[in-house]
């Protein structure tokens, strides 16, 4: 499950993923087999798997923008300038209205249609990649890549929920699978395409370039939405209905009763409403906390940054209070509050938060070490990324296809302790001076660090989710994800603030101070992990009962939706 550095991570969950129904064994019934096998020449069928291009190239399409513009960020600040504290809110601009929208993008779908909905997000992006190629300052290029994230809020929550529309049978199972390996493609290539496109400097364009490159693919997305289902025809309605009688006549008494429990459930959410009050509440609680985070002293001094800080835990907080008298009164939330009943899924959301800040974090550092600290360009900054996430790659499609099913969660502790050392080679080829042999040490120090990576994320989806009943799987799903964006905002403010506030304080952008600056952006987010891994131990495994998810559902689920 590689790591795009920076935006959102390739495993990110989609609550409509997570469907226990989704992936039901019913689904693979020999005659739904068959019927898939008869339909090879169906004129149809062709439609829907181009229309799948077109969904995989739409996520794709985010994941390199998130990318591009990790490695491409000194380069802007080089040309645009203004602080060195605005190289981080490139990112963090982005992934804060991904993370606080996504949920009500998935909202939105279901008010107004997957398809449309999908259509607005993707001209919204296009439009604002557009215009962020043309930004002329620093300030503005902020405020445009808080426009691209909230139209990707738009469009990633409903690319499942448009493949289960269009497939079922086999071709389902194919359709899903075929997203960890386009996601895993994108999130190696992206740092060396944005190096490349940066470098290169057609026709003079530098980094716009890396804003530039989303117009075509953009474009090719939208002239396929055409391809893709609108609202439910009474064909998929009649079948999902026969597919329902089906399984509650093959599952038994229990399994009618849990059904009982979904269908009502379902029912009751069948027409969501959007929570403008709580979008609002987490929107401005996590953006006070993030902007003294990556402002520092620019903020207005110590004092008024705390004060800021202490502002958003209160929205926070309040947004907490909130939720819970929303679910009190019987309406629909941006959370599920039973997700909150024991211990387990909050400690999944706190691990995800600790561990997705640590890899933005980090992979900031990187790319400002070589850039800013080295004075390399930003061909070898991209290229400095490879090992990470080449290894990212690697190690997860070990872990999916052999280590998970046969060692389970143990793999993800695994994967902490392999990253963790891999941080430690790193601390300590920082402990002197920048040479030739010293980045090599570097170098290997990622690469086991991104074999740590992929091993852990692989299960911890499917960890976190094995706790959830039926009903709460795309509440949970949503609420993951949006936590890994958010901790992905924290962990590039505070990591890529600690960097730069070091090499300030050092002897000069290029000078001695740069490798005690890395060492510090290291030396916490080893910390982060140390931490990731107190509070992935409290995520207890609980025997699944007839009112949770089977965990060999959610581990098809979380590997065919979300592995890369």
């Amino acid at each position: 499950m590689p790591h795009h550095p920076g935006g959102p991570h390739p495993g990110s969950l989609h609550p409509d993923s997570l469907h226990p129904d989704s992936l039901h064994p019913d689904s693979l019934h020999p005659d739904s087999l068959r019927h898939d096998t008869l339909r090879h020449g169906d004129p149809a069928r062709r439609r829907r798997w181009a229309g799948l291009v077109a969904l995989l190239v739409a996520e794709a399409m985010n994941l390199l923008d998130a990318t591009i513009v990790t490695v491409a960020a000194p380069v802007v600040h080089a040309d645009l300038g203004g602080d060195a504290s605005a190289i981080p809110w490139f990112n963090a601009a982005y992934t804060l209205p991904f993370a606080v929208l996504l949920i009500t993008g998935g909202r939105l779908g279901d008010l107004a249609g997957r398809r449309r909905v999908f259509a607005l997000g993707v001209a919204g992006f296009a439009l604002a990649s557009a215009a962020c190629a043309l930004a002329p300052g620093v300030g503005t290029l902020v405020g445009l890549r808080a426009v691209q994230g909230a139209a990707a809020a738009l469009v990633i929550p409903q690319t499942i929920g448009l493949i289960r529309a269009m497939f079922d049978g086999r071709d389902l199972a194919r359709a899903m699978g075929s997203i960890g390996p386009v996601m895993g493609l994108a999130a190696v290539a992206g740092p060396v395409l944005g190096a490349v496109l940066t470098h290169a400097d057609l026709f003079g364009s530098s980094w716009r370039a890396a804003f530039l490159v989303n117009l075509p693919l953009a474009a090719a997305v939208l002239a396929a939405v055409p391809l893709l289902p609108g609202r439910r025809t009474p064909d998929e309605a009649a079948r999902e209905a026969s597919q329902g009688t089906a399984r509650k006549a093959s599952d038994g008494t229990t399994r009618k009763a849990s059904d009982g429990t979904t269908r009502a459930a379902s029912a009751g959410a069948a027409r969501p409403r959007l929570d403008g009050t709580g979008t609002v509440f987490a929107a401005l609680g996590t953006g006070l906390v993030v902007f003294p985070l990556i402002q520092g002293d620019a903020a207005g001094g110590p004092a008024r940054g705390w004060a800021m800080a202490v502002a958003g835990v209160a929205l926070l907080v309040g947004f907490a209070f909130q939720q819970r008298r929303r679910a009190r009164a019987g309406r629909a939330g941006l959370v599920e509050a039973s997700l909150f009943r024991d211990r387990g899924f909050p400690a999944a959301l706190a691990t995800s938060a600790l561990f997705f800040a640590a890899m933005n974090g980090l992979s900031l550092v990187v790319v400002l070490e070589v850039q800013l600290g080295l004075g390399q360009d930003v061909l070898t900054a991209g290229l400095a990324l490879l090992p990470w996430s080449a290894a990212m790659g690697l190690a997860s499609w070990v872990a999916g296809a052999s280590l998970v099913p046969r060692y389970g969660r143990r793999v993800m502790f695994a994967g902490l302790a392999v990253m963790l050392t891999g941080l430690a080679v790193t601390v300590i080829a920082y402990r002197s001076s920048a040479t030739a042999a010293t980045l090599g040490i570097v170098a290997a120090g990622l690469a086991v660090a991104g074999a740590g990576n992929g091993l852990f994320t692989t299960p911890f989806f499917t960890a976190a989710l094995s706790r959830v009943r039926p009903h709460e799987t795309g509440s949970a799903a949503g609420l993951l994800n949006a936590v890994q964006q958010a901790g992905s905002t924290l962990g590039t403010a505070v990591l890529g603030g600690v960097y730069l506030r070091a090499l300030a304080a050092g002897s000069g952008w290029a000078g001695a101070g740069h490798v005690a600056a890395a060492r510090w952006a290291f030396l916490l987010g080893a910390g982060l992990l140390a931490a990731t891994v107190v509070a992935a131990a409290l995520m207890r495994v609980v025997r699944p009962g007839p009112d949770r998810v089977p965990m060999e559902s959610n581990q098809a689920l979380a590997r065919q939706a979300g592995e890369g």
